[in-house]
């Protein structure tokens, strides 16, 4: 039944996506399992987007898909005590100028689904809010997002701001979105830089050792 909602999601079939989900759920099947189905989901979605058999609107299409399993799913996970169990905290952000949130969603799902509390505040965002965010939340993890190339000079001066108000030593940044590379890594002075949300994943669980 489980392959059967992964082609489903995969062929970005929202209604029939979320009435399985419900169903499967109904009759027993654990969250996670849910959750796996749809990882396996976006990594079909992602090798389609990558051969250009889908395009920018089908990964808002799955995307969209991942939040509404991702509504019914979470409050169950929660009640069952998870919030305790949270690995550790990582603060995600498209920086000022960009309004993409396709990738950042992905992340966000990815990340809350492998057990990390995660804050996504948004697209477009200023420097000095993310600042005044990572004040308040103290993430371990700054992943900051840019899909345009004129959010790069975004990213380096939110990297340079994190730097002069001192809290560079106590977190890593993580970029990624568009058209990411090493280059864009070091003109921003990133930590490291991620290709899709596994590897956003990947870089929190090797920073934060959880």
């Amino acid at each position: 039944m489980n392959d059967k909602l992964v082609n489903l999601m995969a062929d970005l079939n929202e209604d029939e996506t979320i009435a399985l989900t419900k169903k499967l759920l109904d009759s027993g099947e654990k969250p996670l399992a849910i959750l796996d189905a749809a990882k396996e989901a976006m990594a079909v979605v992602g090798k389609r987007f990558e051969k250009g058999e889908y395009f920018i609107p089908d990964l808002m299409m799955a995307g969209e898909i991942l939040k509404g399993i991702s509504a019914i799913v979470k409050p169950l996970m929660e009640s069952g005590g998870g919030e305790a169990e949270k690995k550790g905290k990582v603060l995600i952000a498209t920086v000022e100028g960009d309004i993409h949130d396709i990738g950042t969603d992905i992340v966000t799902f990815m990340l809350e689904v492998n057990g990390y509390d995660v804050l996504n505040i948004g697209i477009d965002v200023p420097a000095d809010v993310i600042i005044k965010n990572i004040k308040e939340f103290k993430p371990q993890v700054v992943g900051l997002s840019g899909f345009l190339t004129l959010a790069f000079d975004s990213m380096k001066k939110t990297v340079e701001k994190i730097e002069a108000e001192g809290l560079r030593k106590d977190i890593k940044i993580m970029i990624g979105g568009g058209q990411i590379d090493e280059e864009i890594r070091k003109y921003t002075k990133a930590d490291a830089y991620g290709k899709d949300a596994v590897a956003a994943v990947q870089l929190s669980r090797q920073w934060i050792g959880a």
